[in-house]
């Protein structure tokens, strides 16, 4: 028996409608997937920001955690300054640094829109926005589909923008907005952590260096003024050469600069003595690392330059002081240093000899490689003197 034209219609339409609704709910299940892999991405991104107090890494992270959630071809940071300008403080891709040397008013641009009035856009068609500002894009020979732009608050306060451009598939959406500003709290926290860290230790360093002035103005043993300085800025030059963390470099610019802090326990007798010193005044000389290193080590913030100051004056066969370890058991920081310090001592006026040359201070350093210093730091001293860097 023949089921009628109507069955038939009808059973086609209930066919239609069941696959209607299996594409609905694959496309819901599909956006779920999706917002769930952007939360977990969102998640990284946020542990990441907040993994270095480093202000320059934070910025370059704010860059990258943006494009990469956002899915866009590029980002660009924009912070106030206290002029009230916004300036382009990282921008990724081969145009960053034609775009870096713009700076927009407060409520010019897009940027500055979202400065000025503190809530996010979503433009679709840049270059057909009034408020779109194309001379960024004509510089850079750059082209600007669309953009998303999300103020950066600390209590309320604007501290800068931080914006999506191009997005890589279709336009950009308000789900894409919610999790924009999810991150821009993120970033904005990660930024004035980091700033306020970095106040910090500026703050640390200039009370550093003033104490490590006080102590030299003590000692005419060193001779010349300035030597904590030049060890600081030859340990630096170094450092260029060396593959050292941000950590690592704060920890040997500190230890540069402290590195004599143990004078602070002899006598002005023995430090003001223009004459030699007597055996027994030398062997008080040498517990100057120890007594550095007992010093700073009451500090919590300063305890991980001890070593650093503490041994700069072992020799790399084991024959220095104050404990006489040998080879890579010196601590690296304490074996740059013991180059930068014996290259300042010999080029500089002491009370115990007239300075040298820098060619007759570079032949007795490398003269004396493998025995008093370590063959590769001092390879990378001569590198850095090759290069003009000392």
């Amino acid at each position: 028996m023949r089921r009628g034209k109507s069955a038939l219609t009808r059973e086609r339409i209930t066919s239609a409608e069941t696959q209607q609704e299996v594409e609905r709910v694959k496309g819901e299940l599909k956006r779920a997937v999706d917002r769930c892999d952007k939360l977990e991405i969102l998640t990284k991104l946020s542990g990441l920001l907040n993994s270095s107090l480093d202000f320059e890494y934070v910025k370059r992270s704010a860059i990258t955690a943006s494009t990469e959630l956002l899915g866009c071809e590029t980002s660009s940071l924009l912070l106030k300054d206290g002029k009230g300008k916004l300036f382009f403080e990282v921008a990724l891709g081969e145009k960053g640094e034609i775009v870096k040397r713009f700076q927009l008013k407060i409520g010019e641009g897009i940027a500055g829109w979202v400065a000025m009035h503190s809530e996010p856009l979503i433009v679709s068609h840049a270059k057909e926005d009034p408020r779109f500002f194309n001379e960024v894009d004509q510089a850079a020979d750059f082209i600007t589909n669309n953009i998303i732009c999300v103020p950066l608050k600390i209590k309320e306060e604007i501290i800068g923008v931080i914006q999506g451009i191009n997005k890589r598939e279709g336009e950009f959406t308000q789900a894409d907005l919610g999790l924009f500003l999810a991150l821009a709290d993120q970033i904005a926290v990660a930024l004035d952590n980091a700033r306020l860290y970095g106040e910090l230790n500026e703050m640390a360093m200039q009370l550093v260096e003033g104490l490590s002035e006080a102590i030299e103005k003590r000692d005419n043993y060193t001779g010349a003024g300035g030597h904590p300085q030049r060890v600081l800025k030859i340990c630096m030059a170094m450092s260029k050469y060396l593959p050292l963390t941000s950590e690592e470099k704060r920890e040997l610019t500190l230890a540069a600069i402290l590195h004599d802090i143990g004078k602070v326990g002899i006598t002005d007798h023995i430090l003001g003595k223009n004459a030699g010193l007597t055996v027994e005044e030398l062997e008080i000389i040498r517990e100057h690392p120890c007594v550095g290193a007992e010093v700073v080590g009451h500090i919590k913030q300063l305890r991980t330059i001890v070593p650093g100051i503490k041994y700069h004056h072992e020799h790399f066969d084991g024959s220095g002081y104050p404990e006489g370890l040998q080879g890579e058991g010196i601590p690296l920081v304490a074996r740059i240093i013991a180059v930068a310090d014996v290259f300042d001592a010999i080029i500089n006026e002491r009370s115990y000899h007239k300075g040298k040359s820098k060619s007759e201070a570079v032949a007795e350093i490398t003269g004396k490689s493998g025995t008093h210093f370590d063959p590769q730091v001092v390879a990378i001293f001569a590198q850095a003197l090759d290069n003009g860097d000392i």
